[in-house]
């Protein structure tokens, strides 16, 4: 397993699909009135990604069965915690099922081409766990973003209304199904640049509609419509760079698991974690920094490469330092938050 398709795993693997468990486990409850995951259930969950995070970092030396077994473990935990309350309850959002099932399919995919000792078929396989999160946060950020800009801005009394376009709405999450396809069976073809560049253009209209010039001034809010903006970014990108092939633009993977993932993780955690705990929504000076923090790395990882091109190590030094500097940032605000009772004395 080379160094990069380990790195790109547990990026995926191990940072995203943690913070897509604890999203699904603290969100199912508000979807379907049910009581929230705590104890050994939550424990279980802990441990099976704790022990696939362990079999990952000695899997040069631990038989590859073994590592696949254990690092299998933590999705199916996740879908069998959330799964009864929201069959029973028919929640509408039952098709995060089907995105829990479609990564954990990749990540055998993954494990399956590295016994197969077959490194682009690992690679396609964790470029479609990349989409299939991207549709995801397609779909929940299509309704966290409008909906918490909406809240700020009548909380401030402005008189502006957000425009959401229907037949975009309709057809964006066919077009991000398609890309799945696409990049899981014909790659870098005329299709995949056709499918990336509409989405690019598809993703831009969309927020274009959400009015995120009229919040600068809230931080738990603009950051969400920053972190969304690397969304038609990196499609952007990637279209270019199927095109032309251009140097600049060969860097798009990172627009999309810096900008979007890492970014949109922080933002929804951040915001998460305050309201779960009976304060206000409203973040410290020094989680604003964070957020730049981790989209000056985004920015990083992208361009810097190409400005200095001597000293691609030295890049990879800055982009992990800004990176590292934005969550520690959150840590050490957000520790101490997580591990006290709530403000207003209710159980959580």
């Amino acid at each position: 397993m080379p160094p990069s398709l380990w790195h790109a795993h547990e990026v995926l693997f191990g940072f995203v699909a943690a913070a897509v468990g604890g999203f699904l486990l603290t969100a199912v409850p508000s979807w379907t009135g049910s009581r929230g995951f705590a104890g050994i259930p939550l424990l279980v969950a802990a441990l099976a990604w704790l022990a696939g995070r362990v079999a990952f970092a000695l899997a040069y030396t631990l038989p590859l069965p073994l590592v696949a077994s254990v690092e299998l473990l933590f999705l199916p935990v996740i879908a069998a915690l959330i799964a009864p309350p929201i069959l029973r309850e028919r929640n509408r959002n039952v098709a995060m099922l089907g995105v829990l099932a479609l990564l954990w399919l990749t990540d055998a995919a993954f494990l399956f081409a590295l016994y197969q000792q077959d490194p682009l078929a690992a690679s396609r396989s964790l470029g479609v766990a990349i989409n299939v999160i991207l549709l995801l946060i397609t779909i929940i950020g299509g309704r966290i973003v409008p909906a918490f800009t909406g809240n700020a801005l009548r909380q401030s009394q402005v008189p502006v209304s957000l425009r959401s376009f229907k037949p975009i709405e309709r057809v964006l999450p066919a077009v991000m199904l398609s890309i799945i396809l696409i990049d899981a069976t014909i790659p870098g073809g005329s299709l995949a640049l056709a499918v990336a560049a509409l989405a690019a253009i598809l993703h831009s209209v969309r927020l274009s509609g959400w009015r995120g010039l009229r919040v600068t001034d809230k931080p738990i809010v603009w950051v969400l419509h920053l972190a969304y903006l690397w969304l038609p970014i990196g499609f952007l990108l990637k279209a270019v760079f199927i095109a032309t092939g251009a140097a600049w633009a060969q860097w798009w993977q990172h627009a999309f698991g810096i900008g979007v993932f890492a970014l949109m993780i922080l933002a929804v955690m951040t915001r998460a974690t305050l309201g779960h705990t009976g304060r206000p929504l409203v973040v410290r000076p020094a989680i604003a920094v964070a957020y730049l923090l981790v989209a000056a790395a985004a920015v990083a990882r992208i361009a810097a490469p190409i400005l200095w091109p001597s000293h691609y190590q030295q890049v990879l030094i800055v982009v992990a330092t800004l990176w590292t500097l934005g969550f520690l940032v959150f840590v050490a605000i957000y520790g101490p938050i997580l591990l006290r009772p709530r403000l207003d004395g209710k159980p959580g």
